[in-house]
């Protein structure tokens, strides 16, 4: 593992000599733009492991994506190596539908301390609610990025992330009233402490989301990468390009279904994704949103 592959993987060609703002600003947007967050090996007969040289072949040298599990543990990984102060943390992710969180952290996240300013770095979340740069630890302050207007809010100790957006546009009017399409002009994404992780204490989480039948990533099958104007999804049979239009106060849409026989071309064409085994998709109603 060497961070020369890493940089070539995401396409950075800078300087990283100094652990600065700049640099891990430009990093972190390069890989959400780069790597993918999907979670395609729950549906194509593999397994995640959270072991950082599998992790690095598959995302790395392999070019596929990964989920939370394995994007912000390399990402953790990237950090410590180019000299950052990084602690792991563990969040639970809001269900819209039981308006409450996840009873276990399940999506694991990276503080970075720069010049005695804590930064929280995010790099798989995926679709609208991917941040592309590290927001600042401070509780109360808009921190507008291109995806929407993020804030971090902490009350007794427990911080919580949500983000303001703008209103949808669906151009294709089959998927007018689709579940995949956020409504909430504001929206809760996690909430998390400050206490630091290892990774072993994911290893039951992981185990947890790929197996068992109430899990998100068992009902529906994910792939999502943000780009230049927005970001690409593929869940299930739906694939979507989403054009942020800020001027206008729009997401723009457009969605539409493919078939079977489609899959591994858009998987190839839209996300430079070509996996070994088949996948099977999957798109289960539950809580999530483009």
């Amino acid at each position: 593992m060497s961070l020369e592959e890493y940089f070539k993987r995401i396409g950075f060609h800078g300087s990283y000599d100094k652990p600065d703002l700049p640099t891990l600003m430009l990093i972190h947007k390069q890989h959400v733009k780069s790597i993918p967050f999907e979670n395609l090996s729950v549906h194509c007969g593999e397994r995640n492991v959270m072991d950082l040289e599998v992790i690095f072949n598959k995302l790395v040298r392999n070019n596929r994506g990964g989920w939370c599990l394995e994007n912000n543990f390399l990402f953790g990984w990237v950090l410590r190596e180019m000299g950052y102060e990084t602690t792991t943390l563990g969040s639970r992710v809001f269900n819209s539908i039981l308006n409450d969180y996840a009873p276990n952290e399940t999506h694991l996240i990276n503080k970075v301390v720069i010049d005695g300013v804590a930064y929280i770095a995010d790099v798989s979340f995926g679709v609208s609610s991917q941040v592309l740069e590290p927001l600042e630890l401070i509780s109360g302050k808009d921190q507008p990025q291109a995806v929407g207007v993020f804030r971090l809010i902490e009350k007794e100790g427990v911080w919580v992330l949500e983000k303001t957006g703008r209103k949808p546009k669906v151009l294709n009017p089959d998927f007018a009233t689709s579940s995949l399409v956020n409504r909430k002009e504001t929206k809760t994404i996690y909430c998390f402490i400050l206490n630091p992780r290892e990774a072993k204490d994911f290893f039951g989480q992981s185990d947890f989301l790929q197996t068992d039948p109430s899990s998100l990533f068992t009902n529906k099958s994910i792939c999502s990468v943000q780009t230049p104007t927005g970001f690409r999804a593929l869940i299930g049979w739906t694939y979507s390009e989403v054009t942020f239009k800020p001027e206008e106060g729009v997401d723009v849409l457009d969605m539409r279904n493919i078939t079977d026989d489609e899959i591994e071309q858009v998987l190839w064409e839209k996300f430079n994704i070509k996996l070994q085994n088949k996948l099977q998709p999957v798109n289960n109603k539950s809580f999530y949103t483009l």
